[in-house]
């Protein structure tokens, strides 16, 4: 059987219930951790984190309903399951109130052991996604708000330009949150309970863009079997985001720009024209105002999707969120992680502080990932950092290895920038450094990066 992996406590003082119900649990794949009284399982709770107690309400020294008490004291939220005798039925129904999941009544079948504990750890696994999804709703939009003026001046804008139906062009290095601030225009804007549809320009063909875009029609390129709806289409009454537009080719440039004066297209392959509702915003870390100059754009769809620019600043340029967007994270990994995070040292904000965040806020939340995962304590320190944010501080002295450090760093960083900006794309990370693609594997193995 594969093991369940949950890690169960039971106490009981009657050594026999102890070793049935740890034989019956650990042959369901369980890990049992067995204490004889309150105190040994209060003992077992400062070294463990359980997924779920059997308690016997009736232990010597300290009673379950207070052993129950005492873990809900202690912010222990995982399920409770008493054990209790037929006389004290009245008991554990008061335990059920004091926050117990259910009761067993002895003499008890170890079949409906297995199936209450079964029963509980879903639920558990159930409410802490509903926990996850909570925390993300809740806090969507906190990545949004911090103490610098250049982040709250984009936010200014996105929030009076989701209230008219123009188009807006976010401007960013990659990173910096393009994405969530389009989410954030769709859900400002009358169009809310429309879709929100997500395209990315990088990577695709013509023909794959095109059609990711438009839609096709049956037969209308080699593996079209089946007429598709475009993304358009999907997003009639919503809002769609044209990620990295910048990347696009010039000749479905010419068809956007179509698109853009007249709302209607034709799927790849057809002659009907469709016409559709929706609102566009363009994203794109390039300077697409270089592009024009350079006739690699579109001068007239720049100006069709430059109607509400918005510059999204750079994490370098707004270091004093950065304490803010540590503690978010770590809420949120250390949720999905389930381990309890209290904060992070100074001497590890200092060297986040410190850093240069080519990756930006999506650089810094799986640098927090990484802390929050490999931690072993309850706090983030700087050793729990990934080298990359705690290699070299400013202010070292200038020895060989320091050096070595700081050159080190720069490369990483260069070559970081380069994947995030093509999502990890090796081919076009190593176009965009001006290396061969081998070149680049072999120096993301020197800089070990992962």
């Amino acid at each position: 059987m594969e093991p369940a992996g949950e890690t169960i406590l039971v106490a009981d003082d009657d050594p026999y219930i102890g070793k049935v119900l740890t034989d019956r649990l650990q042959s369901l794949g369980y890990r049992v951790l067995l204490a004889a009284s309150g105190k040994g399982v209060l003992e077992i709770l400062d070294r463990h984190d359980p997924q779920l107690a059997l308690l016997d309400i009736a232990m010597p020294d300290i009673t379950g309903m207070d052993v129950l008490k005492e873990i809900r004291q202690r912010g222990r939220d995982f399920p409770v399951v008493m054990i209790t005798a037929y006389g004290s039925i009245d008991l554990a129904v008061e335990a059920m109130r004091q926050g117990a999941y259910d009761f067993i009544a002895k003499p008890f079948k170890p079949d409906h052991i297995a199936l209450v504990v079964q029963k509980a750890i879903e639920q558990q696994k159930l409410r802490r996604k509903v926990d996850i999804l909570s925390e993300e709703t809740d806090k969507r939009y906190q990545l949004l708000i911090g103490k610098s003026a250049k982040l709250n001046q984009a936010v200014e804008a996105a929030r009076k330009a989701a209230s008219a139906k123009a188009t807006v062009l976010l401007l960013g290095e990659s990173g910096t949150g393009k994405e969530l601030f389009a989410r954030a225009i769709h859900n400002w804007s009358e169009r809310k309970d429309g879709p929100f549809v997500a395209i990315n320009c990088v990577g695709l063909s013509k023909e794959l863009l095109e059609s990711e875009l438009f839609g096709h029609e049956r037969g209308a390129f080699t593996g079209a079997h089946q007429p598709k709806k475009g993304k358009m289409e999907l997003a009639h009454g919503g809002t769609v985001l044209l990620d990295e537009v910048g990347d696009i080719s010039p000749d479905v440039q010419a068809k956007l720009l179509r698109f853009l004066q007249e709302r209607e297209f034709e799927r790849v392959g057809g002659t009907k024209l469709i016409r559709v509702d929706v609102r566009i915003v363009a994203a794109t870390n390039r300077d697409i105002a270089a592009y024009v100059r350079d006739g690699r754009f579109r001068e007239d769809l720049y100006h069709r999707l430059n109607v509400i620019p918005i510059s999204l600043p750079a994490l370098r340029e707004r270091k004093e969120d950065i304490a803010e967007l540590c503690h978010f994270f770590l809420r949120r990994f250390s949720l999905e992680a389930k381990k309890k995070f209290t904060g992070i040292t100074d001497e590890a904000l200092e060297k986040l502080t410190g850093y240069h965040w080519p990756g930006n806020v999506r650089e810094l939340a799986n640098v927090m990932e990484h802390a929050v995962v490999l931690g072993q304590s309850t706090v983030i320190t700087g050793a729990d950092l990934p080298p990359t944010t705690r290699g070299f501080e400013a202010g070292a002295s200038p020895d060989s290895s320091s050096y070595r450090d700081a050159v080190d760093n720069f490369r990483r960083g260069l070559v970081l920038k380069a994947l995030a900006q093509t999502r990890g794309n090796r081919v076009a990370a190593a176009k965009t450094l001006g290396l061969h693609e081998k070149s680049l594997i072999r120096l993301i193995r020197a800089l070990q990066i992962h």
